[in-house]
């Protein structure tokens, strides 16, 4: 699993678990930063800690992921997605999508991360399965932005409908990627086998 850099024994997975979490808490300390130096940015305790319990769960789904499996293709599938994840939440409390944060239409994207969570259940985290239920999150993400467009909701909000159609094809792209890396792990487990 973990090489050694020819360091000392130092393991290059253990720098980088080291990099990623220290990476976690610089992202939750730059609010605290960016609010000593300008007024746009007001933090309260609650915003602070939803992002600690964010980044601890996606920190943690990714360390279960990275033991779970060597292969380096499932590994960056699994960061890709969980980066998705991660960023359409933190978009839809932040700002919102369709509209503004409190649009009731930006409930939508939960059921695109239903989508993926329930076939990741359903094909239990299998690299082949997995691809197939990140193509349904895509199809789930784009079908979201179709409702959107067709039934006018956030129309009435600046840079409407190209806020939406570009968030769609940003997300779409990072499932889509997601599950071409679960596709490549699939036929390297297969040729392993």
């Amino acid at each position: 699993m973990a090489r050694n850099a020819g360091n000392g024994g130092i393991r290059y997975g253990s720098l980088l678990r080291i990099a990623a979490w220290s990476s976690a808490a610089v992202m939750l300390l730059l609010p605290l930063f960016a609010m000593q130096v300008t007024g746009e940015v007001d933090w309260d305790i609650a915003d602070f800690a939803i992002l600690a319990a964010m980044l601890g769960a996606a920190g943690c789904t990714y360390e279960l992921a990275a033991r779970k499996a060597a292969n380096t293709a499932y590994r960056a599938a699994v960061g890709i997605a969980l980066m998705a994840v991660f960023i359409l939440v933190w978009m839809n409390l932040a700002v919102g999508i369709i509209g503004g944060e409190d649009n009731p239409a930006n409930v939508m994207y939960g059921g695109v991360l239903a989508v993926g969570i329930v076939g990741a259940i359903i094909v239990r985290f299998q690299p082949q399965g997995m691809a197939r239920a990140l193509v349904a999150t895509a199809l789930a993400q784009a079908l979201v932005a179709l409702i959107a467009l067709i039934a006018g909701l956030g129309s009435t909000e600046a840079n409407w409908p190209d806020v939406v159609i570009t968030v769609t094809g940003f997300f779409t792209a990072l499932w889509l990627a997601s599950a071409w890396l679960f596709r490549k792990a699939a036929r390297e487990q297969t040729t392993l086998s």
